[in-house]
């Protein structure tokens, strides 16, 4: 008959052991746990204290990023005024600097007569020249007589250089005009027949109203020495040279004399339904019937 195994007591002591191993393995973690003496205090984020604490750092963070409301530099003037007439105190209440003021005043001392001359000073920006364009009023610029009848030239004015008679020697002799700018201003004098007026200095490339006001007291603007253009004889490719006259302008004056057969007055060509005002009174200089 087989009998059943036994296990040996040395068998027996080596299972009790590692039981008991095991036992103390993972249960003694939890009994040192259970019998330590706990905190006696314990800060939590649930205090009202420290919540209100939190709060206001969090409030004080977004208030030191938060983009500051942008204040209104500019103001509207309050009645209907002329540029030429106000003082750097009033440019001041309408927003500008003191500086920029004074820069303004630098143009309107030869005069502006029109939004368009307003807008080019450079220190006016858009944002307030849109404030101020339905407020401005400008007087009256003086026409000389450009058909023929010219004004006697004064001593101060045969002081000038003649811009439109002079040499590149003589233009680069006046302080403020560069041997560039002397073949620029002759090359486009050429072009035009010469210059009625300093606005048009401003046709010239990279020519700014700040350099074009400085430089005005120094130069003659002779009108009698304009080159005109006959548009009772001139063919269309004559008229379209000129640098304000295009093709289908040109095209246009010629057939209208020829349906109305001769123009009596140089106004007879804003008949054409082509000639604009504005470009009527920048070519009625260089015309002549």
């Amino acid at each position: 008959m087989q009998t059943k195994p036994t296990l040996s007591k040395s068998t027996l002591r080596g299972t009790l052991l590692f039981v008991l191993v095991l036992i103390v393995i993972f249960v003694l973690p939890d009994l040192i746990a259970h019998f330590s003496p706990k905190e006696k205090y314990h800060i939590r984020y649930s205090d009202s204290a420290v919540q209100e604490a939190v709060q206001t750092v969090k409030r004080n963070k977004k208030q030191r990023y938060q983009p500051k409301r942008k204040k209104e530099r500019y103001s509207a003037p309050d009645r209907a005024f002329d540029p030429n007439t106000y003082t750097v105190e009033q440019w001041m209440a309408l927003g500008l600097s003191e500086k920029q003021a004074a820069v303004v005043l630098k143009f309107t001392k030869y005069g502006i007569y029109s939004n368009d001359d307003l807008k080019k000073i450079f220190v006016i920006s858009d944002e307030l020249f849109q404030l101020i364009k339905d407020s401005t009023v400008y007087p009256a610029r003086s026409k000389p007589n450009y058909e023929n009848n010219y004004p006697t030239h004064t001593f101060a004015e045969k002081q000038r250089v003649n811009i439109n008679t002079a040499t590149i020697a003589d233009l680069d002799s006046v302080w403020g005009i560069s041997a560039f700018y002397a073949k620029k201003f002759i090359e486009r004098r050429d072009l035009l027949g010469g210059y009625y007026d300093e606005s048009q200095l401003l046709e010239i490339w990279k020519m700014t109203q700040e350099k074009v006001s400085e430089l005005a007291p120094r130069l003659l603007f002779d009108q009698s020495k304009l080159k005109r253009i006959n548009i009772n004889t001139a063919t269309t490719e004559e008229l379209k040279a000129h640098p304000y006259i295009s093709w289908n302008l040109a095209n246009s004056i010629v057939k209208l004399r020829s349906q109305i057969g001769r123009y009596n007055r140089i106004e007879d060509v804003k008949k054409s339904v082509l000639m604009t005002d504005e470009l009527y009174e920048k070519l009625k200089w260089y015309l002549t019937c």
